[in-house]
């Protein structure tokens, strides 16, 4: 390889670099669409060098094409939040339901109707009959939002910030899940089965909290700056 087409190499990972850095999402999808832009942008600079082009110029004509880092940060930004979304939208599915078997867990096996235990499973039947079915309604709903009707149905804007925050109260349902078969668990008798569902809720809260964290920050980058009206 030559010392031209090194530098230009150098400048295409820089500027791949650059734009990963600028961008937020799930960790696979971001490095997939960083990944196929770098490419495109070096076969592109390739192309305009076997036209003649010095390696530096060829390079800076593809980025006038590709549009630079800031240019294509939105659009990239946008994607990325849609995916997250989703991500956080198929952990609040697939771990919801867990707040009902660890209700059912607690509440099946109590031996004492005004003991510990049943305390326990009277807040989780709160907390398994109103996220869990709200929050797996939104969550199914939102990966067929994003997923095959994508192309016929628009996206609606605030729909990351609601699966975000849907994914949050989710995670706090499942912490008080988790404090509740805690305290359950260390003062009934079939501790085992309360602690092992114990550290399912808490697995469930740690999954979820993080993925809707997430999805709160793409939420914010995404969101249209507000212009300022210029005062008379």
């Amino acid at each position: 390889m030559t010392a031209g087409v090194e530098g230009d190499t150098d400048l295409v990972r820089e500027y791949a670099d650059d734009l990963a850095a600028a961008l937020h999402g799930p960790a696979r999808a971001k490095a997939r669409m960083v990944e196929e832009i770098r490419g495109g942008l070096l076969d592109t600079t390739d192309a305009h060098a076997d036209r003649g082009l010095p390696r530096r110029h060829a390079f800076r004509a593809a980025v006038r094409e590709f549009g630079t880092v800031d240019e294509l940060v939105p659009g990239c930004q946008r994607e990325l939040t849609l995916a997250q979304a989703r991500h956080t939208a198929r952990s609040v599915a697939l771990t919801a339901p867990v707040l009902v078997a660890c209700w059912f867990l607690a509440g099946a096996h109590d031996p004492a109707p005004s003991g510990p235990v049943s305390r326990a499973a009277q807040l989780l039947a709160v907390n398994a009959a109103g996220v869990a079915v709200v929050a797996t309604l939104l969550a199914g709903a939102t990966l067929a939002v994003t997923g095959a009707f994508t192309g016929r149905t628009p996206t609606p804007r605030r729909l990351p910030l609601l699966v975000a925050w849907t994914g949050t109260t989710a995670g706090i349902a499942m912490a008080v899940t988790t404090l509740a078969l805690a305290t359950a668990a260390a003062l009934a008798e079939n501790r085992p089965l309360l602690a092992c569902a114990g550290v399912l809720a808490a697995a469930s809260h740690a999954a979820v909290a993080a993925s809707a964290r997430a999805c709160r920050r793409c939420a914010r980058l995404s969101a249209p700056k507000s212009r300022s009206v210029p005062a008379h």
